[in-house]
């Protein structure tokens, strides 16, 4: 079976190793050696400076809304995975939607301004897919309004935009290490900003508000990434390169022997961005066709996903308006199979399987 993507493990041994550490230390929790040292080798290699590695990619996102102080209304977009906007009601504040731009799949900045309301505090903006926001159009709306700006960069390990890391732009960006993405560490996720102060706010907030064992800076929670976590991340890090080049090769083959299909859109990636090639979408014509499509490649053991799908102001907890293009793409829209060891005879299958149910 191929499935849509699979988790890319290291050799056992390279792992055990790194555990063992652990194991020697009897320190398995509480930013032990191993998670120090990778947020050490994430933050040098990518010119990052400041970090907190956790223990899942949304706890962040909840963090960064309480450390910031956003309350009130959130803008964010109806075009992303469930956390990004259940986090905005976890926390007690309503999200209102802005459509998608149709060729990025990102939040349109042309839309947002007529969202803002004198209950605005902030926008969770996703990187979708890892391709970047329009950052420039943001930052000038953050600008005029006074409000903040947090980017789910889920999907963006690795990705830069105009040379720098992707995770240096907003007040806080996040990431999540989870199993099937690009890079890993099982289960986790980080947070960056480039300011100290609100650094060193997100630090104590990540660890139940502690200053030192018997102080308390003020209100926090656990989110610290354990020892086993970060043996992981350590262990998937040295291949980083290696899964970042053959995803390439497999996202070029899928571009070769698609894009002569007039049936067909690709995501449109950001100029000056060194992608990452996180995912590989396509997008139908309609509905019908992608349950067609998805049928066939079921029946031969292929299994995209539908992501992202639903559009997420039609979720009846969050309760929004009507966002056109983002339901649109959303009920069009397919990921094919990406991942370290697929093989390239695999994703010739593919296409020549989708070209076949087109025609």
């Amino acid at each position: 079976m191929i499935h849509v993507t699979k988790t890319f493990l290291p050799k056992q041994e390279d792992y055990n190793a790194l555990l063992k550490r652990s194991w020697d230390t009897q320190w398995i929790t509480n930013r032990g050696d191993l998670v120090k040292e990778l947020e050490s080798k994430i933050k040098e290699t990518f010119n990052i400076p400041y970090m907190i590695a956790t223990t899942n990619g949304t706890l962040p996102l909840q963090i960064a809304i309480k450390a910031l102080g956003l309350t009130g209304e959130i803008i964010t977009t109806p075009f992303s995975y469930i956390a990004t906007s259940s986090v905005i009601a976890w926390e007690g504040c309503k999200p209102v939607f802005a459509d998608i731009d149709p060729e990025t799949f990102n939040i349109d900045p042309s839309k947002i301004e007529a969202q803002i309301t004198a209950k605005t505090s902030g926008i969770i903006a996703t990187h979708v897919f890892g391709n970047p926001c329009d950052i420039e159009a943001m930052d000038k709306i953050a600008q005029k309004y006074n409000i903040k700006v947090i980017y789910d960069a889920a999907h963006c390990f690795g990705v830069e935009y105009k040379g720098k890391s992707v995770f240096n732009y907003g007040d806080v960006s996040t990431c999540s290490f989870h199993a099937t993405k690009i890079f890993h560490t099982g289960e986790g996720g980080a947070m960056f900003t480039k300011d100290l102060e609100l650094f060193e706010t997100l630090y104590y907030k990540h660890n139940f508000g502690h200053n030192g064992p018997e102080e308390f800076h003020g209100l926090g929670i656990n989110a610290k990434m354990s020892e086993l976590q970060a043996a992981m991340g350590l262990a998937v890090f040295p291949h980083f390169n290696e899964i970042l080049k053959r995803r390439h090769q497999l996202y070029n083959v899928y571009i070769e022997n698609l894009k002569v299909s007039d049936q067909l859109q690709f995501q449109k990636i950001r100029e000056y961005t060194a992608y990452n090639c996180a995912y590989f979408p396509v997008v139908f014509l309609s509905e019908d066709i992608l349950d067609l499509v998805k049928n066939v490649l079921n029946g031969e053991s292929i299994f995209p996903r539908r992501y992202f799908y639903p559009s997420l102001n039609t979720v009846s907890y969050l309760n929004g308006e009507s966002m056109p293009i983002s339901e649109s793409l959303s009920k069009r829209i397919l990921c094919l199979p990406l991942y370290f060891d697929l093989k390239e005879d695999d994703v010739l299958q593919i296409c020549r399987l989708i070209h076949k149910s087109l025609n």
